[in-house]
């Protein structure tokens, strides 16, 4: 489920839609969670659907570590990719806004851990990076995760209208975390193996 301060807005023929923050999402916020309603599909599932269904799929889903193909079934599935995005996805299944995201901004993730199954050339952005590749977890992977521990403390200083989503558990996880109890998960938690087969294309 998306923060429910945000608001789909159309960006261009190219882009297409956007999710923009309607409010001040202060950094650390739960931008988004995994919930029930999100549709979960095999990769056996995909072999009996028609060319339609699986357009759709590929333009709107993502792949979990279990090569499970996920579809947010709100307004999540159109956040867009950037470089520098203003999310990111922790080692667990949410993702948080890792700096403050202004009203009227849209709210942007890294298509780099969603273990994308062929590289894309992405819009250029003040990053040396141009292209998104399936195997940028293991590229990036320590990069994004100390962007994410540094904002991760704030989970609890912060308003999280999605807190609820979080199970019992997940949650006294974050406080052990928080708390120096425990490790923080790395979000190299969410690669899929297969998708190694790409590797080296970023070089």
């Amino acid at each position: 489920m998306i923060h429910p301060d945000t608001a789909l807005q159309y960006i261009d023929d190219e882009i297409g839609y956007g999710l923009f923050a309607t409010k001040k999402i202060p950094r650390g916020t739960i931008t988004w969670a995994l919930d029930r309603f999100d549709q979960v599909y095999t990769p056996d599932q995909l072999e009996m659907m028609d060319q339609l269904h699986l357009d759709i799929l590929d333009k709107y889903s993502y792949r979990n570590s279990l090569s499970q193909y996920v579809l947010c079934w709100d307004f999540g599935r159109y956040v867009n990719h950037s470089f520098n995005s203003n999310s990111l996805s922790t080692g667990y299944d949410f993702e948080i806004a890792i700096r403050d995201i202004l009203p009227g901004e849209e709210l942007t993730n890294d298509y780099g851990y969603l273990n994308l199954e062929e590289p894309f050339e992405a819009r250029p952005e003040n990053s040396p990076r141009t292209q998104v590749y399936p195997d940028d977890l293991l590229r990036y992977h320590e990069q994004w995760d100390a962007i994410v521990r540094d904002s991760f403390p704030l989970i609890l200083q912060v308003q999280q209208p999605l807190m609820q989503l979080l199970s019992s558990d997940l949650q006294k996880e974050i406080n052990e975390v928080i708390n120096g109890q425990r490790k923080m998960k790395s979000i190299l938690n969410h690669y899929f193996e297969d998708s190694k087969m790409l590797i080296g294309q970023n070089n």
